[in-house]
């Protein structure tokens, strides 16, 4: 890992590029450095004697102890200055420059010299085409945003730099600080992954935030990730969750955007908690960096306010958490504390004339259920309500129960010095009830992620030199798409398969039928003809008399279908009995940012009509892949629902692992599908195969 330290905490800071000019990015940069930084600063300009004020060299090789350079001068000069200051020892750099990757041919030539350059002079590079960075503990604000950031104790990351000085300005009116605060740019050396690692083993971030449009290494993220998350929660707002919104991702940084499927399970892979919006980035970062997590999921809700209640019910119901059951213990004490109109049970409604006294009261008995993880306080104005004092109550009663407590006093200018009271004592005020519970649902994710377990992925005996004998070109295809033909690459990883043999004459069917014996299932076997079924090319139970005929009838099927198709022969299988099991499908898809995408879902033909499937980044561990079998909302059907007996689940869960080594072990393979893949209770069954590779991999 790259020691980022003096990138967010240098003594002598060079802006390159530096001037007066009215309207200008380095007029900007030098003023919001003059405004707030500690350290030194020098000015690069060989045109000037000084600017601000502040005594200017011609060029970098005439600084000397500079810390970190900061690079404002046009594209076409850039690289020449940026390779100056790593001759001259400058070890950090961060490039406003525009007209890199973003900006075309000659764009993307100049953004692969920056990145030789940084290699050759092992650079801690944030950017090109970047805002800036800032960091407060120092006064650090080497950007040329209108708006500093308030001390505070969340790091913030944005691939977007107009989504930073957006925040900046919001966060400034709501009175949320930040510990650093970096414009990711185009990423060409330090991306998501080098700062969430920094910031993990930084004592002063309590929280780490991201906006992000793409992640550059997929499995990297997740690896380093993971160990930050055990200790530092991590929240990201992705974009591009649509096809259009990552064609629009795409073209805004000229970065390959991967598949939002991949982004979700390998984002949950990595213990980060996906946000789908920078409301509730900052809502849930609020409660994250402020309270305790919760030893429960029961909520309790306090509240002067009916509705506001039923609305905080409600949002619980869409959520992990739950509706607390109060003990016998609590009811009657709340009975004894409330007006009898009041409602005691969960919500607790106090009614409208309560004051702070009562409200304390009633949140002094819910706190000190057992059943209670977390609560939240509903509050509407009223004549005889302080918000100020019931903002003292709800702090004072927070830190002496050590449970987490978000407040939601609903109103608005009213509110004000009751929010910053709130704040100072670390207790989040949300207007919408439904904020508040998605709040409390995000600390409630962190806490399982941080009492997650990870495995390593068990390694198999599997028989590789077999594999690649099935995959290699001239060996029994030609072609990047296999299917049936490809069944004895399954065999060779230890996923079992019903007996079977490809023949390309009716006689030789018929000897095949004979020798499995019983009915047996005909396919064809075409590279050209993936989905066999939708064209009549697969016939199930054929009797050994029929055999001949249905050779020459799929045949015949499949040039009527494509009279170019290349036929290499119909598939002779032994017949599994589907009725006494569940038909699956395991597959994968490459993702070009997290690698090998595996799915597990129901299958058979209506898998594309349900759609219902479950996803993992390979390699998967043993608990990984039983975690995808609890997911589907078919998963009831696999533990016997409706009088049926339970199939094998431990089976599927091995396929699903001994599919992930086979899919990690040839990156050739871009995608594989088994399907259907039929769990019984006494195993599984893989029936069919089709795979795409990229035969210049093997």
């Amino acid at each position: 890992m790259a020691d980022l330290s003096a990138l967010f905490t240098p003594s002598r800071v060079a802006v390159i590029g530096a001037t007066e000019r009215e309207g200008s990015v380095g007029r900007a940069v030098m003023s919001n450095l003059q405004e707030s930084f500690d350290g030194d600063i020098v000015p690069v300009n060989p045109n000037a004697e000084d600017v601000l004020g502040f005594p200017c060299v011609p060029d970098i090789a005439h600084a000397s102890d500079v810390d970190l350079a900061v690079v404002v001068v046009p594209a076409d000069v850039a690289l020449t200055v940026i390779r100056e200051a790593a001759e001259t020892g400058v070890e950090n750099v961060v490039v406003i420059s525009a007209g890199f990757g973003e900006a075309g041919v000659e764009g993307v030539a100049r953004e692969r010299e920056l990145e030789r350059i940084a290699a050759e002079y092992d650079l801690n590079l944030v950017g090109p085409n970047c805002i800036g960075v800032l960091s407060t503990p120092v006064g650090l604000n080497a950007t040329f945003g209108p708006t500093n950031a308030l001390p505070g104790s969340v790091s913030f990351m944005s691939q977007s730099g107009a989504i930073v000085t957006s925040v900046l300005d919001w966060a400034n009116d709501q009175g949320i600080g930040f510990k650093d605060v970096v414009s990711l740019g185009n990423k060409t050396v330090l991306d998501e992954t080098d700062f969430i690692e920094e910031w993990g083993e930084d004592s002063e971030t309590d929280v780490i935030l991201g906006y992000l449009e793409s992640i550059e290494d997929g499995r990297a993220f997740i690896e380093r990730a993971r160990d930050v998350t055990r200790d530092t929660p991590v929240l990201v707002a992705k974009s591009g969750r649509t096809d259009a919104g990552a064609k629009a991702a795409a073209s805004h940084t000229g970065a390959i955007a991967g598949s939002d499927r991949a982004y979700d399970a390998g984002l949950a892979q990595a213990g980060v908690l996906r946000v789908q919006s920078m409301q509730d980035l900052f809502d849930f970062a609020q409660l994250l960096s402020g309270q305790p997590l919760p030893d429960s999921t029961g909520v309790g809700l306090v509240t002067n306010a009916g509705g506001a209640g039923v609305m905080a019910t409600d949002a619980i119901g869409d959520s992990r958490l739950s509706l607390a059951s109060f003990t016998d213990e609590t009811l009657d004490a709340l009975a004894d504390a409330l007006p009898q109109e009041a409602n005691r049970y969960n919500p607790v409604d106090i009614i409208g004339d309560a004051d702070a006294a009562r409200f304390r009261r009633a949140l002094e008995l819910v706190l000190d259920d057992e059943n209670v993880g977390a609560v939240a306080v509903l509050s509407a104005p009223s004549a005889v309500l302080s918000y100020d004092d019931l903002a003292g109550e709800i702090g004072d009663l927070q830190r002496e129960s050590g449970k987490p407590v978000v407040a939601c006093l609903m109103g608005g200018a009213r509110t004000a010095s009751a929010a910053r009271r709130l704040r100072e004592d670390g207790v989040p005020n949300y207007f919408d009830p439904a904020r508040a519970m998605r709040s409390l649902d995000a600390l409630a994710a962190y806490r399982e992620v941080r009492t997650r377990e990870y495995d390593t992925p068990t390694e198999f005996d599997v028989n590789r030199e077999r594999a690649r004998r099935v995959l290699s070109p001239g060996s029994s295809h030609d072609e990047p798409r296999l299917g049936v033909e490809a069944m004895e690459l399954l065999s060779a990883y230890g996923i079992p398969t019903p007996a079977s043999e490809i023949v390309e004459t009716p006689a030789d069917a018929v000897d095949v039928a004979a020798e499995i014996g019983g009915p047996v299932a005909m396919k064809i076997v075409s590279p050209d003809i993936l989905h066999k079924s939708d064209i009549g090319g697969v016939k199930v139970g054929v009797a050994e008399t029929d055999v001949h005929d249905a050779f020459e009838d799929l045949v015949t099927r499949a040039y009527t279908y494509q009279s170019d198709a290349t036929i290499l022969g119909v598939q002779v299988q032994e017949m599994v009995d589907t009725e006494a099991g569940v038909e699956t499908i395991v597959g994968m898809t490459r993702d070009p940012q997290f690698g090998p995408l595996l799915m597990f879902g129901l299958g058979g033909i209506f898998v594309e009509v349900f759609e219902d499937t479950a996803f993992r980044v390979a390699p998967v561990s043993e608990r990984e892949a039983r975690e995808m079998t609890h997911e589907i909302d078919a998963a009831p059907l696999l533990r016997g629902a409706r009088g049926r007996e339970s199939v094998d689940v431990g089976a599927v869960v091995e396929a699903i692992q001994r599919l992930s080594q086979l899919v990690t072990d040839f990156p050739a393979i871009l995608e594989l599908d088994i399907n259907p893949l039929v769990v019984t209770p006494e195993g599984v069954t893989a029936i069919d195969i089709r795979l795409t590779m990229d035969q210049e991999q093997l």
